[in-house]
């Protein structure tokens, strides 16, 4: 064990012992309340549960008086127009600020056994991702609907589910102060994989709170030069008052990935058995191959409310009147990355076979070209983004009337971008271009009652880097009842027009160079969706049609496809309760129409089966049961470690295997425990070829512990 796991476990067995004849109280609030409160369900007081007005009583409850002493002067609850009065009820909540509008998106606190014990955050969302297999490493939605789109920084685009950015910096309303904190380990030492975070959030008033989010992820590698370490901090400060709001915070990503390349032939996986994963052969045969990536980024986003109708002390918050918000939003954000490697050839022993049948051993390198150095390899670039905004936010009437917002706002956009090129051998300088793009953007909102929400929005560059990039999109949800139980069909519409990046169009590397301008990529997509949230069922449908499609081809070279392409996706999710027995399911079916651009799996699917009970009434819970992933066979895309991207391969398929994982997981009070092992089926059933991106084989079977607990007071 790790000594900070012998630190670790003693203490937390400590705490387990001292906690069984006393239940622990302050308990946090599960996603159903948190739905519940969203959909205005639910009528709570209209200051919430709020301690900051709580005084001394007799014990009996009855206030006492005390003619000695001037009466305490009450503070006021949270009175922002941001929440409304069954989210301010909760004793703790948590959002995220919107980039371009005077808008918050309130989100689940991570504090119930659902979903816990997949560990490996790019699984957490519907059927999972396209995974090189270990914590800390890349992944590419099995999706292609929920693909990030990284307009800039493309090459970080694939650790997507570990870094901060403006949208997904965590801020907390908490009644007490709160520290969350969880470990996770599993391998032996040499081979450890550890997941460890820490959240503090603490209000200093209703109205204001900071908070810490720090999370160190990674793993020292089953199999050979597969080395990970990926650190991730968010410190963030809010206040959000009756008329003034302003949400600052800085994040930190700094990832580091030793690259091998992937195994030297599938043969190496399927038909060969190694005493320990390390033994596996790779591409990429020396230790010197690494990516190292470094982003800082920091945003203020404020906004000022100005009331069209007197504001009295009987007015709660603004939400309910006629308002103007004006605002101001800054974000600056840089990102660089060096990838390193030397020349070595690895050896394939199954290369091919000879005219007897016999398997021949040939020599390989990993990269066609070496321009810059042909022994070894060290390309730099970075990038910087500063952004700013403008905007008015106008409120006609009520903020959930039926025409509740109307934005406008403009922008400017500030980039940088540095890498080496060929005359700077003579300067001895990074190449460095400046570009400018400025755009107008604007938004309308509305509700009627609690059944009907939408919302329409558009973004246009009228001129600069990304003159005439264009983004339309509306949304429309309803929502009727049954018996009390919410019904919900919601439709999204969108039309990009967009630009290629800059590195799409302007690379310098050792083993990659291309300086040709590509066109815009045009793209419409259509979704519909219905769900019973009180029911776990949801049932969805994306339509696409991308014409000019920018993506990389089989020899990891960016190319361009002249044609349109056809994407649907087709998503279901039912989870089903018999008793203490669960049984949920997800499942998505795709089609494209070109699979050499876009290549999707025909069906994938995440099952989870399990048992739930009481151990301890109110204070222990249990739960038992299996995970499985599986996807049908196609062409993978592969993963090029130079260029930090997934690409169109066609030499093997991928596919046609369960991964399944066993696990135990507890819920002691505000403790989180779990157990599992991982690839539970190794060796037992299934074609061998467990990849999930081509040449990248998953995990073997491993053993893991996961604990996390809560402190909120």
């Amino acid at each position: 064990m790790s000594g900070l796991t012998k630190r670790i476990l003693p203490l937390l067995l400590l705490g387990l012992l001292m906690a069984v004849p006393a239940a622990l109280h302050a308990q946090g609030f599960d996603a159903s309340t948190l739905r519940r409160a969203m959909q205005n369900g639910q009528s709570g007081a209209l200051y919430g549960s709020n301690p900051y007005e709580q005084t001394e009583g007799d014990e009996e409850g009855r206030q006492q008086q005390d003619t000695t002493k001037k009466e305490r002067k009450i503070r006021k609850p949270l009175e922002s127009y941001f929440f409304n009065d069954s989210i301010r009820a909760l004793n703790n909540f948590m959002w995220h600020v919107k980039r371009d509008f005077n808008r918050v998106e309130i989100g689940p606190l991570d504090t119930t056994l659902t979903d816990y014990r997949i560990d490996y955050p790019f699984y957490r969302e519907d059927v999972g991702d396209i995974a090189q297999g270990a914590l800390g490493q890349t992944s590419l939605p099995l999706n292609y609907f929920r693909r990030p789109q990284f307009f800039d920084f493309s090459f970080a685009s694939p650790y997507y589910a570990y870094t901060y950015d403006m949208e997904n910096v965590p801020f907390y309303n908490t009644k007490r102060p709160m520290i969350r904190m969880s470990y996770a380990e599993s391998g032996q030492k040499r081979y450890r994989e550890e997941n460890f975070g820490i959240m503090v959030a603490q209000n200093i008033s209703p109205t204001t709170g900071f908070n810490v989010d720090y999370k160190s992820r990674g793993t020292r590698g089953l199999y050979l030069w597969s080395r990970t370490k990926n650190h991730n901090l968010s410190l963030a400060f809010s206040h959000t008052g009756r008329r003034y709001s302003v949400h600052a915070a800085y994040y930190n990503n700094h990832i580091e990935q030793q690259e091998n390349g992937g195994v030297v032939g599938k043969w190496a996986i399927a038909d060969t058995t190694f005493s320990m994963p390390s033994g596996v052969p790779m591409r990429l045969a020396d230790a010197e191959a690494k990516n190292v990536y470094r982003n800082n980024g920091f945003f203020l986003t404020q906004s000022y409310g100005i009331p069209l109708q007197r504001l009295t002390e009987s007015d709660f918050s603004m939400a309910g009147l006629s308002a103007v918000y004006i605002g101001h939003s800054f974000e600056y954000s840089s990102w660089s990355k060096i990838y390193t490697d030397l020349n070595k050839p690895y050896t394939n022993e199954r290369d091919h076979r000879d005219e007897n049948g016999q398997f021949v051993s040939a020599e390989h390198n990993y990269y066609d070209h070496w321009y810059i150095n042909p022994v070894e390899t060290r390309d730099s670039i970075y990038e910087r983004v500063i952004s700013n905004r403008v905007f008015v936010q106008a409120q006609p009437w009520d903020r959930n009337g039926v025409v509740g917002t109307i934005d406008a706002g403009v922008g400017l956009d500030l980039h940088t971008y540095s890498q080496f090129k060929l005359d700077d051998y003579l300067t001895g300088r990074y190449t460095t271009e400046r570009k400018t793009s400025w755009f107008a953007y604007g938004s309308v909102s509305g509700k009627i009652k609690k059944y009907v929400d939408w919302d329409g929005n558009l973004k246009f560059y009228p001129s600069g880097y990304r003159g005439g990039d264009l983004s339309v999109g509306a949304h429309l949800a309803l929502t009727g009842y049954l018996r009390g139980h919410p019904l919900i069909l919601e439709g999204r519409f969108t039309m990009e027009r967009r630009s290629p990046t800059y590195w799409q169009e302007n690379l310098f590397s050792n083993h990659y160079i291309w300086d040709t301008p590509l066109n815009k990529e045009n793209e419409t997509r259509l979704e519909v969706k219905f769900s019973v949230p009180d029911y776990a069922f949801e049932v969805g449908a994306w339509q696409g049609v991308v014409t000019n499609k920018i993506y990389y081809g089989s020899d990891s070279n960016v190319a361009q496809d002249n044609g349109s392409i056809s994407l649907t996706s087709v998503y279901a999710r039912k989870d089903f309760r018999l008793g203490g027995l669960h049984l949920d399911h997800r499942v998505l079916l795709q089609w494209s129409t070109n699979q050499e651009v876009v290549p999707v799996p025909l069906l994938s699917a995440f099952l989870s089966y399990y048992y739930e009970f009481w151990v301890v009434r109110d204070v222990l819970r249990l739960q038992i049961g299996l995970d499985g992933r599986y996807n049908t066979r196609y062409y993978a895309p592969g993963y090029n470690p130079a260029l930090s991207v997934y690409y169109n391969q066609r030499e093997e398929e991928v596919g046609n295997y369960p991964y399944l994982d066993a696990f135990v997981m507890a819920k002691w009070k505000r403790m989180r425990i779990f157990l599992k092992y991982q690839h539970v089926n190794k060796g037992l059933f299934g074609n061998g070829e467990y990849f999930s991106a081509a040449r990248y084989p998953l995990n073997p079977g491993m053993f893991k512990i996961g604990i996390s607990w809560g402190f909120y007071d």
